[in-house]
């Protein structure tokens, strides 16, 4: 992916097959304006056409005062005679408050039509972020498109919509001031909208050099972000201070922001010249239009009042047409950053229900089979896992043994099916597992990773969280954390279960290691499921801790499957059957007896980590 990026950072400017593609971006964008509001989609068409009728009352109304001035001061007339003036006059108040009005209304339009679209699109990004695979959060160029699409999801779409407004409004403008201009001159007609090509080229040729260069500095922007988080997040401030690493992470993210603003500013500042150069041009043909307007007065074949109309005229014809062309050359702009939103919004998830998924198991008869599985993570080369075959009977629970990187925690993610295997299967009572939706499947097992998430909520929703579809029962809760060991930890909150946990918000309360994993252990322990995998389960808890988890285990399990992965062999030993693995593979499997006698793998590690506490 990071590849692709590259080749269309450097690529040529596209052709109509390209071009196509783009065009279906725009219409996506605006199709999902219109279906997250159409209300204000609607009250925007109006306004458009009232909004582009609109300035080409003002010069007019213009014209007839100055006129109607011209002709009361040529006769020297008395006071009444000034009525004519006044009447302009106040038309053109009408039309100015009238324009105030809608301009006033429009904005308020837009800004609530803003503030609709942005909430829906975050929403349909967080969807799309927890619909697609695990692998894609192990890929470096999955958290570049996420994060070109997550900058821009808020926006771009919404400027689409607001740009094709600005350039309706300004083309009904124009169809009105080409039919003046082009009954007035139409050789200065032609000039002027001649000069307004090249500031749409320069929006154009920069568009695309911003777009590229926001693809090449994605990963700096990353990079700094990165740094910026590690300075300032909960989770790095011991070892930040440890380590003194403070000025470190600070340099580093100083100069890749200088980095960043240097190569912008510097396009930023090619942009400028380029775009004052054009509108000097377009500058000099308006007043050498009103010169030669002026000329046209002089020898009295047009009034004074018309030439302030077509000066006027001439100032809404060029804005209008530039803002058209410019409009246009943003919509491609916009439309090179939507392909990024799209890009993201179109990921398919690999792991995915069948079309006629069979039903999850409300009840483990013939227990899970391992049967030859293999598997290699995408971003990697090396197998991770190698012909594996094992078993977990109804009830049974087995152990998972070996060193790190010998495919534990692997084997846990495909029997969860964050994963499907690149050959072989996993069964559950001789369905494979890649038939069953695995939303439902998960449902019906409980699981807590070695690198469980401490949420910044109250004590009583971080262990509901194990079990959110079920109602958020007090009972249950304050049951699963005794079984844990967390009610006591809990109960010495100043809030008991209603203190949230850690420093992120107001009254909140931090945990020990032990005691957070006590109440990761309890959403475990809370899920109704047929099947428990604890990975790593009791690593922070201290001897007597882990007593008290495991005294309670078998009858937290009341007879269910559980799978334990673990270094500690105090809590291997307690699994009816033991699976060693070695580099991706079986190597041996038996009741700890069995292994121990073997005097394999098995008995070589147990025997390395009991020496430990052994007397000399």
């Amino acid at each position: 992916m990071a590849r692709d990026d590259e080749r269309a950072a450097d690529s040529p400017k596209p052709g109509i097959t390209e071009t196509l593609k783009q065009g279906l971006h725009l219409g996506r964008a605006i199709r999902l304006v219109w279906a997250i509001s159409p209300g204000w989609a609607i009250m925007n068409i109006v306004l458009v056409v009232v909004q582009g009728l609109l300035p080409l009352l003002a010069p007019y109304f213009m014209k007839r005062t100055i006129d109607a001035l011209q002709a009361v001061i040529a006769v020297h007339a008395g006071l009444a005679a000034f009525r004519p003036v006044l009447f302009w006059v106040v038309l053109a108040a009408a039309a100015a408050l009238l324009a105030a009005l809608l301009g006033s209304l429009a904005g308020l339009a837009g800004q609530y039509q803003s503030m609709i679209f942005s909430d829906k699109v975050t929403d349909i990004v967080h969807s799309q972020s927890v619909a697609v695979d695990l692998e894609y959060y192990e890929n470096p160029s999955y958290y570049d498109t996420m994060q070109r699409a997550q900058v821009e999801a808020a926006s771009r779409p919404i400027g689409v919509v607001n740009r094709l407004v600005g350039i309706g409004r300004n083309a009904v403008s124009l169809v009105g001031v080409a039919g003046l201009l082009l009954a007035f001159s139409p050789l200065v007609a032609l000039v002027l909208f001649c000069v307004a090509l090249p500031g749409a080229l320069v929006q154009s040729v920069y568009a695309r050099r911003q777009y590229r260069l926001e693809l090449e500095q994605t990963e700096k922007d990353r990079q700094a972000s990165y740094y910026h988080f590690m300075l300032t997040g909960t989770w790095f401030a011991k070892e930040l201070r440890l380590f003194n690493l403070g000025s470190l992470f600070r340099t580093r993210f100083q100069t890749l922001r200088q980095q960043l603003r240097g190569v912008r500013l510097a396009l930023s500042r090619r942009r400028t010249i380029a775009g004052l150069l054009a509108q000097s041009l377009t500058s000099a043909a308006i007043f050498g239009s009103l010169a030669f307007i002026a000329y046209q007065a002089y020898k009295g074949t047009v009034t004074l009042g018309s030439l302030v109309m077509y000066y006027s005229i001439f100032q809404l014809a060029v804005g209008a047409f530039s803002s058209v062309l410019a409009g246009v050359a943003g919509l491609y702009e916009d439309n090179l950053f939507l392909a990024n939103f799209y890009k993201f919004m179109d990921l398919k998830p690999k792991v995915r229900a069948p079309a006629n998924p069979a039903p999850a198991p409300t009840k483990i008869s013939r227990g899970i089979e391992f049967q030859d599985v293999h598997f290699t993570y995408p971003s990697d080369s090396r197998k991770v896992l190698e012909a594996v075959n094992l078993s977990i009977a109804p009830g049974q629970v087995i152990a998972l043994v070996g060193a790190n990187g010998s495919g534990k925690t692997t084997l846990v993610k495909l029997l969860c099916r964050l994963y499907d295997p690149d050959l072989g299967r996993i069964t559950i009572d001789g369905t494979d597992i890649r038939c069953l939706d695995p939303v439902e499947w998960r449902r019906t097992v409980s699981v807590i990773l070695q690198d469980y998430v401490q949420y910044g909520m109250t004590a009583w929703e971080n262990i509901w969280l194990g079990d959110v579809e079920s109602e958020p029962d007090r009972g249950r809760i304050t049951r699963a954390a005794e079984l844990s060991g967390a009610d006591s930890a809990i109960r010495r909150l100043p809030q008991g279960y209603d203190t949230p946990l850690g420093y992120q918000f107001k009254r909140g309360r931090e945990l020990s290691i032990g005691e957070w994993q006590k109440v990761a252990l309890a959403r475990a322990f809370l899920r109704d499921s047929e099947l428990v995998v604890l990975d790593e389960p009791t690593s922070s808890l201290d001897p007597l801790a882990e007593a008290e988890v495991f005294e309670h285990f078998r009858r937290v399990i009341q007879g269910r499957s559980a799978v334990l992965v673990s270094h500690r062999f105090s809590t291997v030993k307690m699994a009816d059957y033991i699976y060693v693995l070695d580099h991706g593979r079986v190597a041996e499997s038996g009741t700890h007896r069995e292994l121990f006698a073997r005097g394999g793998l098995y008995a070589r590690l147990y025997s390395a980590q009991a020496a430990r506490y052994q007397e000399t």
